[in-house]
């Protein structure tokens, strides 16, 4: 019971019972009976405009997402490799092994995040072409597409042939993003050569750090024992601190959502390094 208790605090489903709260109702304004114009109140006129939410986030959530990526692995694997190797009680071949995988480790990690936002942004240019080829050619299906989209969203008929209709005679750029950001769920923010770049440098670097985090002690204690210690103490530590740091870049202030996140950080990574040493030292003998 306690670990199931345990299981389900640290990886929570997501809630199935989430309220819709509505957004607040407004008195519709006063019409001229004449003129048939509305008319707005002194109160009405020295009222501020609402404000529009802007989400607070301290850093770009694909950014967070490469960054774990690089920095899991790069903990993860240099570290099981270093351990494996402190068997051998031989402190050179530990610290020159362990720096040979951490830079071809970080420049593999980084080419394959770099070549993955490519393909991505290739794939974006190829979605594009074909909504730009449909609003052209066959407007009316273009139409239809709008209408299947939302038509599971309750919206009634009359909305529906409003939103349709202000599209289709609309300029053929707005129905194109509109079709890009909620048919296709594409946007072109991300779809970019400079993402392609900024992701495949940040997961490299997440792989550097994390590698070197572990590999630290071994350069500084002469006992393979110790120095084994000290790596898997760092490892736990750093990997906890990004498990909570990460999260509250995202803008969480609740202390236990980055406690849990910190915690579910340690023991996914330990479960990968034991499995990467358990396999190190099956090979090893």
């Amino acid at each position: 019971m306690s670990l199931a208790l345990f299981k389900s605090w640290l990886f929570p489903r997501a809630a199935t019972n989430s309220h819709y709260t509505a957004l607040p109702s407004y008195n519709s304004p006063h019409h001229d009976s004449e003129n048939n114009l509305p008319q707005t109140s002194a109160s009405e006129k020295r009222s501020p405009k609402p404000k529009t939410y802007t989400p607070k986030r301290l850093v770009h959530p694909r950014t967070i997402a490469d960054a774990t990526i690089g920095l899991s692995d790069g903990l993860t694997v240099p570290f099981a490799l270093t351990a494996g190797l402190s068997t051998l009680n031989n402190p050179k071949l530990v610290i020159y092994g362990g720096l040979a995988e951490l830079i071809a480790g970080s420049i593999s990690m980084g080419l394959g995040g770099y070549l993955a936002a490519r393909s991505e942004a290739a794939g974006y240019q190829a979605a594009l072409s074909e909504v730009q080829r449909m609003v052209e050619e066959d407007p009316r299906a273009a139409g239809d597409v709008v209408r299947e989209t939302f038509v599971g969203y309750g919206f009634s008929d009359e909305v529906l042939v409003g939103l349709v209709g202000e599209l289709v005679s609309g300029p053929e750029e707005g129905m194109i993003g509109f079709l890009m950001r909620f048919h296709r769920q594409l946007t072109g923010d991300e779809a970019t050569a400079a993402r392609a770049v900024r992701s495949g440098a940040t997961i490299s670097a997440g792989y550097f750090f994390g590698g070197m985090v572990p590999l630290v002690p071994y350069l500084l204690f002469e006992e393979m024992r110790v120095a084994f210690l000290g790596s898997a103490v760092v490892m736990i530590f750093t990997l906890f601190a990004f498990g909570w740091v990460k999260t509250a870049l995202l803008a969480e202030k609740d202390w236990r959502v980055c406690l849990r996140d910190g915690i579910q950080m340690v023991v996914l990574g330990s479960v990968a390094a034991g499995a990467a040493m358990g396999c190190v030292k099956a090979v090893g003998g």
